[in-house]
């Protein structure tokens, strides 16, 4: 018989008919006379009741069935008698596919720390917490597929293993294949890379924008879609080693299109976890941020602030003298902490910010360079709870300017040599921004720690599964 999804069974359009259900058991409870057995086949966070009699099974495979069991149920989809449910199912035969040793099994009818459950990511995706999370995690990368598509870009593959560091910052993961034990030395003494599988240093990529301004130089608007790493050694509950990013370019766009774009962007994403995960969104509020909802319409409401980091750096500062204490230091050339992108959104100008013209000694080598010689054309999306949500710029396209910006950074141009050929073949203005996908999860799931919005999180001494 053909398995019908909870999800399509709690919608009551096959009530009266017998129906096959699949799923694993989240609580067992009943009597001599009946037993209800609540299951959950990962399609909904809801369950759906099944109703049994105790003697369907002989009396030692009915104890079989217990939190975490898997069962194949056929049975009537029946208007339910009791509260909490519209309907339920009489069950008519059940299989036990697998068991669950209530002994040993670690997900019990009990409320379990975050902290724990990321000790089992393997079992983690069972619990309605992380089911709710893992499925807007999978509606929030329809939404950036569905949302570029319908807007003309290409999904472009950039590579993960790359011979150029995108942020100059050296915080890259090396990938090779020479024996460590034995590891080849050239005449100076340094490692010849001739021997290795590339012949020579790769790492795995912090980012696919070098490569993707490459394809919106032919393509026009393109995006990247996968995951980075980054080898900081940071423990906070903002960093992740592995992580995905979404990366559009645009050839054409300059940075006041470039910001249109973002805030375009990330509403229609933010309405479509509003649209189509409320189930979801509505248990995580309930259970860990009683305002998620209310944020989320909030970055809706109002068109997104647009200021200068000056503008931003001097509102920080007239705080201070009406005596606001922030932990980090505000004056011009600081990079903002997020305590202080925070007080922007959220305490004085009321909705989300877009900041610009950073001095260019706190961005990287590859954004434009205003008139001024002091600032760039970078742009960050800053939101509450988050802070800095979305980073992007204008390119700098002027290959004279390029490669001395790259020699300050110290990016050997060695390393970019087909990164600045771009500048010298049908060089044009063009923009684009990176948005980290666990950073825009934390925002719609509402949870704090954004090891809890991936399925195996890779931190600091943390490699598990």
């Amino acid at each position: 018989m053909k398995r019908t999804k909870i999800i399509d069974l709690l919608k009551g359009e096959l009530l009266g008919e017998k129906v096959n259900i699949k799923g694993w058991v989240r609580t067992r409870r009943g009597n001599k006379a009946v037993t209800f057995i609540a299951l959950n086949d990962g399609s909904t966070i809801h369950n759906v009741q099944v109703v049994a009699d105790p003697d369907l099974l002989p009396s030692e495979e009915m104890t079989r069935i217990t939190t975490g069991a898997c069962l194949n149920v056929i049975g009537k989809l029946v208007e339910s008698q009791g509260s909490g449910q519209n309907v339920e199912v009489q069950a008519e035969s059940i299989e036990i596919y697998g068991t669950a040793d209530p002994q040993t099994y670690p997900l019990q009818k009990k409320g379990h720390s975050l902290e724990f459950l990321r000790e089992i990511a393997h079992l983690r995706p069972r619990t309605n917490t992380f089911g709710a999370i893992f499925r807007i995690r999978h509606n929030m990368a329809i939404a950036i597929h569905t949302y570029f598509h319908e807007h003309g870009f290409v999904y472009f593959n950039s590579p993960l293993i790359t011979g150029s560091d995108c942020e100059g910052a050296g915080q890259m993961f090396q990938v090779t294949t020479l024996d460590l034990n034995k590891v080849p030395k050239d005449k100076d003494g340094n490692v010849d890379y001739s021997e290795d599988f590339f012949g020579k240093h790769t790492a795995l990529t912090v980012s696919g924008q070098l490569e993707g301004e490459m394809a919106a130089m032919a393509l026009g608007a393109i995006y990247t879609f996968g995951p980075t790493f980054r080898a900081e050694n940071s423990n906070t509950p903002r960093h992740l080693a592995e992580f995905w990013m979404i990366e559009p370019e645009v050839a054409f766009l300059e940075i006041e299109e470039n910001m249109d774009l973002a805030e375009d962007f990330i509403k229609f994403c933010v309405q479509w976890a509003l649209d189509h995960c409320m189930d979801d969104i509505s248990f995580l509020s309930e259970h860990f941020d009683k305002e998620l909802i209310d944020r989320l319409r909030f970055v809706l409401d109002k068109p997104f602030k647009r200021l200068t980091y000056t503008e931003g750096i001097q509102v920080l500062e007239d705080a201070i003298k009406q005596g606001r204490k922030f932990e980090f230091p505000v004056y011009w050339g600081a990079d903002l902490a997020s305590e202080h992108e925070r007080y922007l959104v959220e305490e004085y100008f009321k909705r989300p910010v877009i900041m610009t013209d950073y001095p260019k000694e706190i961005k990287s080598f590859y954004m434009k360079i205003n008139d001024d010689d002091k600032t760039v054309r970078g742009m960050d999306v800053l939101f509450p709870k988050i802070g800095e949500i979305i980073g992007g710029s204008e390119r700098e396209w002027n290959y004279d300017k390029l490669v001395k910006r790259a020699n300050e950074m110290g990016v050997p141009e060695k390393d970019i040599w087909w990164y600045l050929d771009s500048r010298r073949y049908g060089t044009a203005p063009h923009s684009g921004f990176g948005l980290g996908f666990e950073r825009l999860l934390l925002f719609v799931t509402g949870m704090s720690n954004i090891r809890d919005v991936i399925p195996f999180p890779r931190t600091p001494n943390n490699a598990e599964f």
